[in-house]
């Protein structure tokens, strides 16, 4: 009989979710790790226990595809981990109906679908976890990331209700704001350029990428992220970072 523990991880291929699916195979688990491009697979071989699974989460058909080859491949599911996301930056005028669709879709609306996908899994097992990246761009507002807030404060508030929700049948909710962190994520901000904002917005940006350089690495998310896995708490939001940290820098904004 299989008894280890078992987390699905979306957005697995890089950053935070790399590091946590490779830490929690190194502490014993099974990872089920969603990947949207098989290119995108490193590192993931010495690790027999970590199963990739190719899902987009904008896609409802995709969604429930994978999460069918998932729950055949691991009939028992203990933690999901919603970490799949990007950041569109810019100056809101400047937008595009399509581009501010696209940041929901993959965002908020992919978090809510897969989270819909699993939820009856642990509905009829009495028990589950649901961890999600959040950030203090949820909490917090910063120049020119508006659509990036709008989304981030709609999953902070979808969480904190669901939790109620799902609580009688023992599923705890937490979100993982994990700060500033080093990883790829800064290579996949889509910043949408103005030349009516461009001073003001460029030295936004520089300085928020300069908030990265210094930042402590995925690793230090993952190992958060087990630990809210393992605690058998219901506490809600867990954060790396001290509040006054972000008031007392202008970086800007975290994943």
């Amino acid at each position: 009989m299989n008894t280890k523990k078992t987390i699905i991880i979306t957005g697995a291929s890089t950053g935070i979710g790399k590091a946590t699916a490779l830490y929690f195979a190194q502490k014993g688990w099974n990872v089920a790790a969603i990947i949207r491009n098989t290119d995108d697979i490193n590192g993931f071989a010495a690790y027999p226990s970590i199963v990739t699974f190719k899902l987009d989460v904008t896609n409802g058909e995709s969604i429930t595809d994978a999460a069918s080859r998932i729950l055949q491949t691991f009939p028992d599911i203990d933690v999901l981990y919603n970490n799949a996301g990007y950041a569109l930056t810019g100056a809101f005028e400047t937008t595009t109906e399509e581009q501010v669709r696209k940041q929901f879709e993959t965002n908020l609306f992919g978090v809510m679908n897969v989270t819909r996908a699993f939820l009856p899994h642990f509905r009829n097992k009495k028990k589950g976890i649901i961890l999600n990246t959040t950030s203090s761009g949820g909490i917090l507002t910063f120049p020119f990331y508006s659509v990036y807030n709008s989304f981030k404060w709609a999953l902070e508030g979808f969480m904190e209700a669901l939790q109620f929700e799902v609580k009688p049948f023992n599923i705890r909710i937490k979100n993982i704001d994990p700060g500033t962190v080093k990883s790829e994520f800064t290579d996949n901000i889509a910043f949408v350029s103005n030349p009516d904002y461009n001073n003001y917005a460029k030295k936004v940006q520089h300085n928020t990428l300069a908030g990265y350089k210094n930042a402590p690495m995925p690793d230090v998310v993952a190992k958060t992220v087990f630990k809210a896995a393992t605690d058998n708490n219901f506490k809600l939001r867990i954060r790396l970072h001290r509040r006054q940290d972000l008031f007392s820098s202008s970086n800007g904004c975290c994943p």
